[in-house]
């Protein structure tokens, strides 16, 4: 499953993502990733989160990112939530089309019973169509 955190720059998704992650944790049963493009928010977040900073890892595009997402799912059969922050830059995607990767993401879920909290840097109107229903936020 897919959920979507949209709004321009600086309009708070990141606030709301960390809020959600440490609200998550009192109720999870697995474990929980947070995925980030640095370690910036590393004491803002419960000590019962896994933070990756992605920066540190050779993904050179969206494909690639997908893979990383699999070889996480693959190291812990407990994850119940991957939370991503700074999508569209971890992911490679920033100025290209996030259909194909966000349907990627959807079927992963699907498959491995996985959900994945997605902030991006782009409003509900950008996003295309079938990923309207999936926004849980819009700021």
């Amino acid at each position: 499953m897919v959920e979507l955190i949209v709004g321009k720059k600086g309009k708070g998704k990141t606030k709301v993502l960390l809020d959600k992650v440490n609200g998550a944790v009192k109720e999870a049963n697995g474990s929980i990733v947070y995925l980030d493009k640095s370690t910036k928010h590393m004491y803002e977040l419960n000590n019962k989160v896994r933070l990756i900073d992605v920066s540190g890892f050779p993904i050179k595009n969206a494909d690639e990112f997908v893979g990383f997402i699999c070889g996480i799912l693959s190291q812990d059969h407990d994850l119940e939530q991957i939370y991503l922050d700074s999508f569209l830059k971890v992911a490679k995607l920033e100025g290209k089309d996030v259909t194909s990767t966000l349907e990627q993401l959807e079927s992963i879920g699907t498959q491995f019973n996985v959900t994945f909290i997605i902030s991006m840097s782009l409003d509900k109107e950008e996003l295309p169509e079938i990923f309207h229903e999936k926004v849980i936020v819009a700021l």
